[in-house]
């Protein structure tokens, strides 16, 4: 799992490996250029450097600890459904369906049975795209045809799902319409006929947001969490783009749990995000 997270992280290492040069001693000034150039917000840099002891000289332990408060998010607790039913939203680009893919080849690979909602019947080929993917990952899915109602498609999904006993319920959804108030319009319908569907669906509504983004995503999340309240985030590309100090803004910002990171291009390079090892690899790059 670690060897998974450094090479999400290479790039981001990299650059702090970069800044540091042959510096052994870390001062609270290479500190915060190291930080700003790994996109950790100018805001955040200066609260870290605020809380760390009075010295100017920075100690790992004093580091971590001063970092690990912006992951102490509330988690809301995993409702016991089956199936359990996700929603997972994002803008087109952000890496949605794969990420969709990687989740259901997760869920497969711990024995449970799976099937995929094509809810974006906005976008031409994203059904066909899902389809492709479901028969590569060898899972179930429902879906119908560009245009049709979303939610029908949804509750579709939920209702064969439970008739037959599958443990997981992914439904994609159109990234993007013509203008907000037609995306609002359309997310609040397929919540509200999932709840139908299955009383307390969807369990987890989820949003995709591109790593390579950095900060700039977290305006994006903020839209979405107006529109339905989210439960969680999976950030992905991560292994492209020298950024990865934004998960601290996503994670203050939001107050959400980062659920997943996608590493790579692989089915298995999606993991679950552990801010432990991802402040101790981070720190590996800082101080060693």
């Amino acid at each position: 799992m670690l060897g998974f997270l450094q090479k999400g992280l290479s790039k981001t290492l990299e650059s702090i490996v970069g800044i540091k040069g042959e510096n052994k001693k870390i001062t609270k000034d290479l500190l915060e250029e190291i930080l700003l150039e790994s996109d950790v917000s100018y805001e955040i840099v200066e609260e870290i450097i605020y809380y760390l002891p009075p010295s100017s000289e920075v100690k790992k332990e004093d580091l971590k600890r001063v970092m690990s408060s912006y992951f102490l998010y509330d988690k809301s607790e995993i409702v016991n459904s089956k199936p359990f039913v996700e929603l997972i939203l994002g803008v087109n680009g952000a890496g949605k369906t794969t990420t969709i893919a990687k989740l259901a080849h997760f869920y497969k690979n711990r024995q449970q049975k799976v099937m995929l909602g094509a809810c974006d019947t906005f976008r031409a080929g994203a059904i066909e795209q899902l389809r492709l993917w479901s028969e590569k990952i060898g899972v179930d899915i429902v879906l119908t045809s560009q245009g049709h109602d979303p939610s029908a498609v949804a509750f579709d999904t939920i209702s064969k799902a439970k008739a037959k006993n599958f443990d997981q319920v992914i439904i994609d959804t159109a990234g993007r319409l013509q203008n907000q108030k037609n995306l609002a319009h359309e997310l609040e319908k397929i919540v509200r006929i999932s709840n139908k569907a299955l009383e307390g669906a969807p369990h987890r509504k989820i949003l995709v947001l591109d790593g390579t983004q950095g900060n700039a995503g977290i305006l994006q999340a903020k839209a979405f969490n107006e529109i339905v309240k989210l439960d969680g985030v999976i950030i992905t590309k991560l292994d492209g783009t020298a950024k990865g100090g934004a998960l601290f803004g996503i994670a203050r910002e939001l107050e959400l749990p980062i659920l997943y990171i996608g590493v790579g291009e692989k089915m298995e390079d999606l993991i679950e995000f552990n801010p432990d090892n991802f402040l101790d690899i981070l720190l590996e790059g800082v101080f060693e």
